[in-house]
């Protein structure tokens, strides 16, 4: 299957994920039908003239129904979703997204969809495997016996579930692939949502441009982490979906660091050295996780290569431009 022959909708489409998605299909020939999501139009992180972009709540079935009309492939990027103090202090919204994937599987079978690809996490792998700071690369067996992140992971892995039946029973041919925190320009930064590579960049340009120079770390800092920027997300994304790989894969780095070493990255590109303040009784997530990219690199001969120094300054350059942007509008008003 190729995607410049299809008829391709992306849900989810105003997320950061989302837009990007559409944006590279869009520039790569593909004919992307319809862009759908729950937030209005001028909400979105990116919207795209060349296609119905369709405000919508997804955890209807018939929004499902009319989100799908006339494609014949899927991307379901759609989710109630953020970074780790987001994930653990919204546990049933996080699982209330289960309705958005089980009605577009009803709503993408009964219309004949030819491929539905769905975007999972790594917060599906048993938290046992999670613990030492110095983990072993998660391979795609690791989410069983299953001991899922509770609330969203355990929502990511019921519908990786619902998508390996729905092409048992039905035929729908998915494709699953689990992020492993995916970040980079035009994502959110700042209001509680925001994952690790931003908020860490945010909280150093704002001790910076402060003067005060302090910042707060959740947790002990050793805990250790894959970062993957949006470019190879994107790459990935539409590789897999083309494949013929029936099974979850990864689709993150390998570049293994410590939160500590984040900070230490982001401080370089400042010019700075925080005093650190450690906020043990934050949210921080398990221990230690890593992407093992094995099966990804036997399947496509790919993985994704961006750098995690390369990546984050483009990351660290936009929020920086955003920043200065609020600055600018708060002096005119």
């Amino acid at each position: 299957m190729r995607l410049r022959d299809e008829k391709v909708v992306v849900c989810g489409a105003g997320g950061f994920i989302g837009g990007h998605l559409v944006k590279r299909l869009l520039d790569d020939g593909v004919d992307v039908i319809r862009a759908v999501d729950v937030k209005p139009v001028h909400e979105w992180y990116q919207s795209s003239e060349e296609v119905e972009n369709v405000e919508a709540d997804l955890k209807n079935l018939r929004s499902c129904e009319r989100a799908v009309e006339g494609a014949t492939a899927v991307f379901n990027l759609a989710a109630d979703m953020g970074g780790m103090g987001f994930i653990e202090n919204n546990k049933a919204l996080c699982m209330l997204s289960v309705l958005i994937n089980t009605h577009l599987l009803m709503a993408a079978e009964r219309a004949k969809v030819s491929r539905f690809f769905f975007s999972s996490s790594a917060c599906v792998y048993n938290a046992d495997k999670q613990r030492d700071p110095r983990v072993i690369p998660l391979k795609e067996a690791d989410a069983y016996p299953a001991q899922a992140e509770d609330g969203y992971g355990w929502e990511k892995l019921f519908s990786e579930r619902m998508c390996r039946h729905y092409e048992e029973d039905f035929g729908l041919q998915c494709r699953v692939a689990r992020y492993h925190n995916v970040y980079g320009p035009l994502g959110t930064w700042t209001g509680g949502r925001e994952k690790a590579p931003a908020a860490i960049c945010r909280k150093v340009l704002e001790a910076t441009l402060s003067g005060n120079h302090e910042i707060e770390i959740w947790g002990d800092g050793n805990q250790t982490r894959s970062f993957m920027y949006i470019d190879d997300c994107v790459q990935g994304s539409r590789m897999i979906m083309e494949s013929d790989i029936h099974e979850p894969i990864n689709l993150g780095s390998s570049e293994l660091v410590t939160i500590n070493q984040l900070v230490d990255i982001a401080e370089h590109f400042a010019g700075v050295r925080l005093v650190r303040n450690y906020n043990l009784a934050a949210p921080r997530g398990v221990n230690g996780r890593n992407s093992d990219n094995t099966l990804i690199q036997a399947r496509l001969g790919w993985e994704p290569s961006t750098t995690l120094r390369s990546g984050l300054r483009k990351t660290y350059d936009w929020i920086h431009e955003q920043m200065e942007q609020e600055v600018l509008t708060a002096r005119v008003a």
